[in-house]
């Protein structure tokens, strides 16, 4: 393997496989580090199995990167535990190795806009447990770079889609429900602006900031499709089904008391905010920077939907 251009991916969950083979394609040498390999792999692509937690196995995993892409993620209901201890070990990786560190991340670390569209340059303001979370791991990776320990570039994603991708916000409860022939599964109000990014945007993002120096040291919100209302993304699903999408909106009461017994739901409660409220992620920095990107919605939408008609997974039952 030609280590002199080595791209290292800690993490084979949705992104951390699609960043893989956009890296692939670009004829970049690629590792990938997790703790399981997991199907969709690409055969050429060098895979090591490896506790993140571990600083120590991370940094033997990551020998010879130029570039460590952190893609790793932790159990929903266990994000508050788990999550910081899999970036240390990747951030000890970077800085012993000398590679530049790009970081993904969610807008968690926000909280609450008051509808006003999201820009790099927005405080950490977050209350919640996620969002402190969220805005620690991010501290701790500027605190780094700013001690000179190592060089970072953090992309910053909204709720994630595409294929593969089954628990999100815009996951199978909308695709696979409407293929279905069931309503789609909703928290919050479904007529307002909501900014969704596509798996394949997020990948080719990543790999914008980890092969244009330009992108070194500075936080890039990553472009997708264009930012439209929940209800409108569902009428481009219907477009595609060929049946009309009709939608159970959960509100946030339902929501905290579903999560007194559903932890999963518990987890949701906390970040409900984001639909109650305009959640616009604003890409003009990174556009400006390194050109127009991002898929278009329909394009996006019928790809999923594809994805979705190929399978033969059955949607989970709605919450009652």
């Amino acid at each position: 393997m030609d280590e002199g251009r080595l791209q290292v991916v800690f993490g084979a969950g949705q992104v951390g496989r699609a960043l893989t083979a956009h890296l692939a394609g670009l004829g970049l040498p690629v590792r990938v580090v997790s703790r399981h390999r997991t199907p969709g792999l690409l055969d050429e692509v060098d895979w090591r199995e490896t506790d993140a937690t571990d600083p120590d196995a991370a940094t033997e995993a990551a020998k010879g990167a130029t570039v460590i892409y952190q893609c790793l993620n932790a159990p929903y209901t266990k994000w508050a535990e788990r999550f910081p201890p899999l970036q240390r070990g990747v951030l000890a990786a970077a800085e012993r190795s000398g590679a530049l560190l790009v970081s993904l991340e969610n807008l968690y670390a926000y909280g609450p806009t008051g509808g006003v569209p999201m820009t790099e340059d927005l405080p950490l303001s977050a209350s919640t447990v996620k969002g402190c979370t969220r805005a620690a791991m991010t501290q701790e990776l500027l605190a780094a770079r700013d001690a000179g320990r190592v060089r970072i570039a953090i992309g910053r994603a909204s709720d994630f889609f595409g294929a593969g991708v089954t628990e999100s916000t815009l996951g199978e409860r909308i695709f696979a429900n409407a293929l279905a022939g069931r309503r789609a599964d909703f928290i919050g109000n479904p007529d307002l602006p909501h900014t969704y990014s596509y798996v394949p945007d997020i990948a080719t993002g990543l790999a914008t900031l980890g092969t244009d120096e330009r992108a070194v040291d500075g936080v890039w919100h990553l472009p997708g499709p264009e930012t439209v209302t929940t209800r409108q993304v569902l009428e481009l699903v219907a477009g595609e089904v060929g049946h009309l999408v009709g939608v159970r909106s959960v509100g946030k009461l339902a929501v905290r008391a579903l999560g007194l017994v559903n932890p999963v739901m518990r987890s949701l409660a906390e970040i409900a905010y984001e639909f109650d409220e305009p959640f616009v992620l604003d890409t003009t920095k990174y556009q400006s920077m390194f050109g127009p990107a991002g898929t278009p919605l329909p394009a996006a939408v019928a790809a999923t939907v594809a994805w979705y008609r190929s399978t033969t997974s059955t949607p989970k039952p709605p919450p009652t």
